[in-house]
C-alpha cells in the first residue's frame, strides 16, 4: 500500500472497498467490523504489507475456513498502489500472460466486476432451455429451493451450493458408557465430591453426580459419484460437509471402485474439500458397481461401523451395473452392522417412481427408509426426518 493513500485520505475508501469484496465472498463483515478495521490500521505501520494484512485479518476473519479466502482477496486487491479507482469499480488489476493466480470459486465470484456478472447472467439466460410457468408468482429464493440440481445453471448452482451449506443437520444422540459430571444423576461422583470438599476445607457441603455422556450417532456416508449422480453428488457433499463437521463422519465415494474421503472431509473449507475430493476420486462420473465397493468396504473399513449404532446414508439412484447376487450379499452385511440404513435417492423427484431396477429393488428391500435429495427443499425435509429419528435427543451443528 502506498503511503500517499493515507495522506490523501484514500485509506478509508480502500478498506471499505476491500470489506465489500470480503462480504461478497461470504465473510461475516458488517459495519462494526469495518469500523474496527479502520481503527486497527491506526496501530500498525501502513507502509508494511505484512502488518496491514495481520491487522485486517485479526478484525475481519472469524472462521478458520475463511482465512485462505481472505489471503487470496488481500493479495488480489492490495497489490496495486492505485486502489481507490479499482476498488470502487470492483475490477481486478491486469495480469501478465501466464501469471493469473488460481483462486477458489468464492474469491473469483467476489472479484468479478458488475459488467462481467451482467454478461454472465445474459449468457446463462440464453443457454437456459426450460421455463417455469409460475416464475412471476414466487420469489427467487423459493424457485431455487424447488429447482432440481440437474437443471441449475452455473451461477445458480453456486448460489444453491451456498444455501445448502446453511441447512442444519441434527444428528440423534445416544448414551455412552463413559460418565460425565452433572448437577444431578443416579450415580455419585466421589472424585468431584472430594474436590468440592477440599475447596471448602474438608466440609462435604454438596455431592457431585455423574450421568452417561451423550454422543452423536456415528455417521457413515456412502455416495455414488457415477455419471448420473455427478451434479447431485457435488451438492450433497457440500451440504453434508457443512452440516456434519461436529460428528466427523466416515465418508466413502463409490463408482466402479471405493474411494475413502474421510480425510478430505476434515478440510474446514468446503471449496477446498470439493477440489481435493475430485482429485482423489479416480473414477468420477463413471459407472456404478456397488457390490464391489461394498466388498472392499467390508474387507478394509469395518472399523467405520461402531457397535450397530452407526447411521448409514447411501446416496445413489440405484442404477447399479454389478451382479445382483453380490449386491444382495453386500447389502445384507451392511444392514447387519448398521444401526439405521437410509437410502437418499434423487429419482424420487418423480411422483410415480418405483424401484424396479435390480439394484434399486435390492437396496429398497434392505433400507429402513427412502428419501428424496434432488433440491434444497428435499434436503430440508431430510434434515427434519433425521432429527426425529428414533425420537432421541438431537445434536445440531
Amino acid at each position: 500500500m502506498a503511503l500517499g493513500d493515507a495522506l490523501q485520505n484514500k485509506l478509508a475508501d480502500n478498506v471499505f472497498g476491500f470489506c465489500r469484496t470480503l462480504r461478497r465472498a461470504g465473510l461475516a463483515v458488517d459495519s462494526r467490523r469495518i469500523a474496527l478495521a479502520q481503527q486497527a490500521l491506526g496501530f500498525v505501520d501502513i507502509g508494511r504489507r505484512d502488518e496491514v494484512r495481520a491487522a485486517l485479518e485479526a478484525v475481519l476473519v472469524s472462521r478458520p475456513e475463511d482465512r485462505i479466502v481472505f489471503y487470496e482477496l488481500f493479495d488480489a486487491v492490495f497489490r496495486n498502489p492505485d486502489m481507490a479507482r479499482q476498488l470502487m469499480a470492483q475490477l481486478l488489476p491486469p495480469n501478465k500472460a501466464g501469471e493469473r493466480p488460481v483462486r477458489r470459486p468464492r474469491s473469483q465470484e467476489a472479484l468479478r466486476s458488475p459488467s462481467e456478472k451482467a454478461s454472465l447472467r445474459s449468457t446463462e439466460q440464453n443457454e437456459q432451455t426450460f421455463e417455469i410457468d409460475m416464475a412471476m408468482t414466487m420469489s427467487e429464493l423459493d424457485r431455487l429451493r424447488q429447482a432440481d440440481f440437474e437443471q441449475l445453471s452455473a451461477s445458480e448452482a453456486l448460489r444453491v451450493q451456498q444455501l445448502a451449506r446453511r441447512i442444519p443437520l441434527c444428528l440423534p444422540r445416544y448414551k455412552s458408557r463413559r460418565q460425565a459430571s452433572s448437577m444431578r444423576g443416579r450415580q455419585t461422583d466421589w472424585r468431584e465430591t472430594a474436590r468440592r470438599a477440599h475447596r471448602s476445607y474438608g466440609e462435604m457441603l454438596r455431592l457431585g453426580y455423574q450421568e452417561p455422556m451423550r454422543r452423536p450417532m456415528p455417521l457413515v456416508i456412502l455416495i455414488d459419484i457415477s455419471g448420473s449422480m455427478e451434479r447431485y453428488a457435488r451438492m450433497i457433499l457440500s451440504f453434508l460437509h457443512a452440516a456434519t463437521h461436529v460428528s466427523k463422519p466416515y465418508v466413502f465415494a463409490f463408482g466402479s471402485r471405493l474411494t475413502p474421503l474421510s480425510k478430505v472431509f476434515r478440510q474446514p473449507d468446503t471449496d477446498l474439500m470439493l477440489l481435493e475430493a475430485a482429485q482423489a476420486i479416480p473414477d468420477y462420473a463413471g459407472g456404478t458397481r456397488m457390490a464391489q465397493s461394498l466388498q472392499e468396504l467390508r474387507a478394509k473399513h469395518r472399523a467405520a461401523f461402531v457397535g450397530r449404532r452407526s447411521l448409514v446414508l447411501v446416496i445413489t439412484d440405484g442404477l447399479d451395473t454389478g451382479e445382483p447376487g453380490q449386491l444382495n450379499e453386500g447389502l445384507r452385511w451392511l444392514r447387519s452392522v448398521a444401526g439405521r440404513l437410509l437410502w437418499l435417492n434423487p429419482l424420487l423427484r418423480y411422483s410415480g417412481y418405483q424401484p424396479l431396477a435390480a439394484g434399486a429393488s435390492t437396496l429398497a428391500r434392505f433400507s429402513d427408509s427412502m428419501m428424496a435429495v434432488h433440491n434444497l427443499e428435499s434436503l430440508e425435509v431430510f434434515s427434519q426426518a433425521v432429527e426425529q429419528l428414533l425420537g432421541r435427543d438431537s445434536l445440531c451443528r
